[in-house]
């Protein structure tokens, strides 16, 4: 029996995503209907009860900060997309945002409402951009059917929302760097508090949602948050849309119910992954992009769960699977994750920007026979301590997830070209 599923992403790829005629043939826009005829507080019990946690990464509880915006009395308050989707390997939202514009104005749109949001902002990955103008597009369609802009289906509800491009900045994914980004300003983290519930887009109450997040909300609302949770698990509801990529035979999104498959099958079942080419192993795989955890062939029955995942020391993240396998050697895999972030790094803090350039250096050594010492190892391990545990925002506090985790399964690789007759210090550095 299939274990793929079309919720969120039903209709991608089926219809012609700039064709309004099409999105309401197959139910589009009946969430919006719906909502407008409940009161706000309704809406956001429903998103509350599917326990859909937040898709972009975090998993922060979608109805908790639904909530926690709505009892905050200042206005004007704005709802904001992140569709900054700048994480390797992820490529989810591309797919809702090039195949069902539609659905994410939706969505928007029905936070506009409970939230009594006058304008909404799409931030768009600047590398994104036949999607800017296919999202443009689906706007004014949307405007001409009058599901946008003015007077929103006859209700006197007014709501317009406006195309942000990134510049191609990985940080402007965190959620403060996105709003500084939107407001003009240099791309760099906010300190937090005052959080963005609070303080937010030009320094008023904001609603940060994902693109798969908000893409959601419609569904949520018209089946009502119990079937959406009984999708997937007590504690994290509905389906998720996985990027599977690397070596494997298919790359492809597949969307799963929550807690119904295990890595293996997501990996190696026909209709997902298709396995490894050449019929070869499965060295390990890196999941919720470049920021997430590494994990080895032991983990492969772990059930896809933020639960189960997390059990095993892994995550969901923002949904990436990339598969490596056995000819990929671990330390050189690691030296292109900490090029990312050294080349990503926005530079505000030393942890981040001094500890990616040092962890790259020890890497560089370790990929050479005998050019590093034991002291080394001992450094490597100081220098991710002190970035997990002292960088600003987490791009920092991430960037050395993959090596902390590679080093629990695969430390005889980082070992294996250290020199162990010399005792002495590291090399400086």
């Amino acid at each position: 029996m299939s274990k793929l599923t079309q919720v969120v992403s039903k209709g991608a790829g089926q219809i012609n995503p700039v064709n309004i005629d099409e999105y309401l043939a197959i139910g589009g826009y009946d969430g919006l209907k719906k909502a407008c005829g409940m009161k706000p507080l309704e809406v956001i019990e429903e998103v509350k009860k599917a326990q859909l946690l937040g898709r972009g990464g975090a998993a922060y509880p979608a109805g908790k900060k639904w909530e926690h915006l709505f009892h905050i009395p200042e206005t004007p308050k704005y709802i904001v997309c992140n569709a900054d989707e700048g994480e390797p390997g992820t490529f989810k939202d591309r797919l809702l945002m090039s195949k069902l514009p539609f659905k994410l104005i939706e969505g928007m749109t029905i936070a506009g409402y409970v939230f009594g949001a006058k304008a909404g902002y799409i931030y768009v990955r600047g590398e994104y951009r036949k999607i800017q103008r296919t999202l443009q597009e689906a706007i004014m369609l949307a405007k001409g059917a009058g599901l946008l802009g003015k007077n929103i289906l006859g209700r006197g509800f007014d709501y317009d929302i406006h195309i942000i491009s990134g510049a191609g900045a990985y940080v402007c994914g965190e959620n403060s760097a996105l709003l500084n980004s939107t407001e003009g300003k240099v791309g760099r983290p906010r300190i937090k508090p005052p959080h963005l519930a609070e303080v937010g887009l030009f320094l008023q109450p904001t609603l940060v949602n994902n693109v798969e997040s908000l893409c959601s909300v419609p569904d949520i609302v018209i089946g009502g948050g119990d079937a959406f949770k009984a999708l997937g698990m007590p504690d994290s509801g509905g389906t998720k849309l996985v990027c599977l990529s690397g070596h494997v035979n298919h790359r492809t999104v597949a969307e799963l119910p929550l807690g119904k498959a295990t890595l293996r099958e997501i990996i190696y079942d026909a209709e997902m992954g298709g396995g490894i080419p050449g019929g070869k192993r499965l060295k390990f795989f890196h999941l919720g992009g470049q920021s997430g955890p590494i994990g080895g062939p032991d983990l492969l029955d772990t059930v896809y769960s933020h639960k189960e995942l997390s059990k095993a020391g892994l995550s969901v993240g923002s949904g990436a699977v990339v598969v490596m396998n056995e000819d990929v050697g671990v330390i050189d895999y690691l030296l292109g994750v900490t090029e990312f972030f050294l080349h990503e790094s926005c530079g505000k803090c030393v942890p981040c920007r001094e500890g990616n350039k040092q962890i790259y250096k020890i890497l560089k050594k370790l990929a050479q026979p005998g050019a590093a010492v034991p002291a080394d190892l001992v450094l490597l391990r100081r220098l991710v301590t002190t970035m997990i545990s002292a960088s600003f925002c987490g791009l920092g506090q991430s960037a050395a997830v993959a090596l902390n985790t590679a080093w629990k399964h695969f430390k005889e690789e980082f070992e294996a070209n250290v020199d162990k007759s010399n005792s002495g210090a590291a090399a400086a550095a």
